[in-house]
C-alpha cells in the first residue's frame, strides 16, 4: 500500500473477520492493518458498507457487533452512490465486460481518487481506467 490511496473491496474486509479463512485472513489482516495507520490513504464505498454489514450478519455475527465494525470503517473515506456514479459504473461494465457491480467498485474507486484496488473478485494486476487491481491472494 506504502503511500499510493488504496480501494478496498468487500471481500478484503469479509476475510479480516473469517477465523476459518486462514492465509487469506492474515493478508486481509495485513493489508488492513497498514490501510488504518495511513486511513487518509484508505477508501471503501457506500455498497462496500452494505455488503460488508450484510455478510457478516448471514455468517452469524450479532447485529450490533456487525453495526460498531461498520461504524469503524465508516472513518474511512466513503464513496456514496449516486446518479453519476450509476451512470460511470454502467459505462464501466460495457467497457470492460465486467458486471455493473464490479463497475460500481471500479467508478467508487475512480472517485475516490486511488491508485489502487484491493479485490479477490476483478483481474489480478488489470487495469481499469488507471486503476491496478492487486488480488492480495493471488
Amino acid at each position: 500500500m506504502k503511500d499510493r490511496k488504496a480501494f478496498f473491496d468487500t471481500n478484503i474486509l469479509v476475510y479480516a473477520y473469517d477465523v476459518s479463512a486462514g492465509a487469506k485472513r492474515e493478508k486481509a489482516l495485513k493489508l488492513l492493518e497498514m490501510a488504518w495507520n495511513k486511513p487518509e490513504k484508505a477508501a471503501i464505498s457506500a455498497q462496500v458498507l452494505q455488503e460488508f454489514y450484510v455478510t457478516l450478519v448471514k455468517r452469524g455475527l450479532d447485529t450490533y457487533e456487525a453495526l460498531r465494525i461498520v461504524e469503524d470503517y465508516a472513518q474511512w473515506e466513503v464513496v456514496t452512490n449516486d446518479a453519476l456514479l450509476t451512470l460511470q459504473a454502467i459505462k464501466n461494465s460495457l467497457r470492460f465486460r465486467i458486471s455493473f457491480w464490479d463497475g460500481l467498485i471500479i467508478a467508487a474507486a475512480d472517485k475516490a481518487g486511488a491508485d489502487i484496488v484491493y479485490s479477490e473478485d476483478l483481474n489480478h494486476s488489470q487495469k481499469y481506467s488507471g486503476l491496478a487491481v492487486i488480488n492480495p491472494f493471488a
